[in-house]
């Protein structure tokens, strides 16, 4: 009689899924708080009605302008003012830090001069250009330029002079010529820099568009807001001042984003904590 003994079939590990955990909106609580405590204050007379409207005073206001068109007008002069000059610094920093980062003697010749300019505040250029250009778009446009430039400058040069030695002599070993070690090794290692650049200039050129418009503008956000200080209408400064905060971080969520994106092929801790 012969018997069979069957061997138990070897189990295979499946494969550890990899789960994303559900993000819990933390980021709202901060704000939120703000708000519940503006409104509390507001409410049990901690706060002087005459200094400052309570929050739906400011939404109403705010909602008032949405739908009468004054928001969307002055929302529209302030983007374009910003992403004029924000194109025009950033293009010119882009310029600026590469050949500084990619010569030495460009460094040598231009770094010591723009670090001088660089220390220069932007509110006390504002009297200079409104003697030079007046009061139209051109020393508003010309200020937000003058700030996005030395973000993306700074960041560029950085970038570009902190690429991994190993890296270029990767590209000298396969004899890539100039502008391939540019295409491929360089802007690549260089990519996260500049994409710093990026959200950094649009940060500071927001901001240099409110001291711009707070200057003789006759549109924009910063205009709405001057309208309402000469008004004492509070609930308009502070709809403008959400109205800012709410585009910048807006802008700079995007801006994140992107990076994720272009940058997706690095691997650090970022990934880790997304998990």
């Amino acid at each position: 009689m012969v018997t069979t003994t069957l061997s138990p079939e070897p189990v295979v590990a499946a494969a550890p899924v990899r789960t994303r955990r559900r993000r819990v909106p933390i980021g709202w609580i901060v704000p939120v708080v703000l708000v519940l405590v503006w409104w509390l204050s507001f409410e049990t007379g901690l706060i002087d009605p005459g200094l400052i409207s309570s929050p739906w005073e400011v939404a109403a206001t705010l909602g008032e302008a949405v739908v009468n068109g004054t928001f969307w007008a002055n929302l529209g002069a302030s983007l374009g003012r910003w992403l004029l000059g924000f194109a025009i610094g950033g293009l010119l920093g882009l310029l600026a830090g590469a050949a500084t980062g990619l010569s030495r003697p460009a460094e040598r010749l231009l770094d010591p001069t723009l670090q001088m300019f660089r220390t220069v505040p932007i509110m006390g250029l504002v009297p200079l250009f409104i003697i030079w250009f007046g009061l139209g778009e051109v020393p508003k446009v010309i200020l937000i330029a003058f700030a996005t430039f030395f973000q993306m400058y700074i960041q560029v040069y950085s970038g570009i002079r902190n690429i991994d030695r190993k890296l270029i002599e990767v590209g000298r070993m396969y004899d890539l010529s100039t502008a391939a070690m540019i295409r491929r090794i360089m802007i690549p290692a260089a990519l996260p820099s500049i994409l710093q650049g990026v959200r950094l200039g649009l940060g500071i050129a927001w901001l240099a568009l409110v001291i711009a418009e707070l200057t003789g503008a006759n549109s924009g956000i910063g205009f709405w807001m001057q309208q309402g200080r000469e008004f004492f209408r509070v609930d308009i400064v502070l709809a403008a001042l959400v109205v800012f905060a709410a585009v910048g971080k807006l802008v700079d969520s995007l801006v994140r984003l992107l990076e994720r994106r272009l940058l997706g092929w690095r691997d650090n801790i970022e990934k880790d904590m997304d998990a």
